[in-house]
């Protein structure tokens, strides 16, 4: 039996268009690596940059979400979807943010055991939630965020972070994309 074909293994344009060789070389001043999701994506440049414009418009973009909660929603939706791509990835992004390593691991198999505010706890219920059935949410769930101070704009980022960790999720996990190496020793 043949081992099974992962992202890793499609073939990368060659030669690599000139902005995402740029990207590349961002990614590897910036971080010293170049993440598998960005290397799996680079057989179709197109998708590539679809990809790269969400991620960065919903990570890095204007948001009264901070950087940290919007990673938070991401292990968190990572860990219910099973995505050890993102979960890894993630998660050394949370400990790096919040220079705690128990955080990352926390978020990573048990949110619920993590020790995070009242006001985080109820963005990651949401998006938990949404995560799990998204047709069950209703307004009071949308209330409960609300009442934590978050307004229709922070509800739709964290259902808009959600959504993407959703589908990138399935993805990585249908083309068995592996973590770069690097992110396991990352922040700890």
């Amino acid at each position: 039996m043949s081992e099974p074909v992962t992202a890793l293994d499609l073939p990368e344009a060659d030669p690599l268009p000139e902005d995402v060789a740029a990207l590349f070389a961002k990614c590897e001043a910036k971080l010293g690596l170049t993440p598998n999701v960005l290397r799996a994506y680079a057989h179709a440049p197109e998708k590539l940059r679809a990809f790269s414009r969400m991620y960065n418009d919903l990570m890095l973009g204007e948001s009264a979400l901070t950087k940290l909660e919007r990673e938070m929603i991401a292990v968190a939706v990572s860990s219910v979807n099973r995505c050890w791509y993102c979960v890894v990835a993630h998660g050394a992004a949370v400990r790096e943010l919040s220079g705690d390593p128990a955080l990352g691991e926390a978020l990573a198999i048990n949110y619920r055991v993590a020790q995070i505010t009242p006001r985080q706890r109820a963005m990651l219920d949401f998006a938990v939630a949404m995560t799990e059935a998204s047709h069950r949410i209703e307004e009071p769930d949308r209330a409960r965020l609300r009442d934590h101070g978050f307004c229709d704009r922070d509800i739709w980022d964290i259902a808009s972070v959600a959504g993407f960790f959703n589908m990138s999720n399935r993805l990585a996990s249908a083309v068995g994309m592996a973590p770069n190496e690097a992110y396991h020793a990352q922040a700890r």
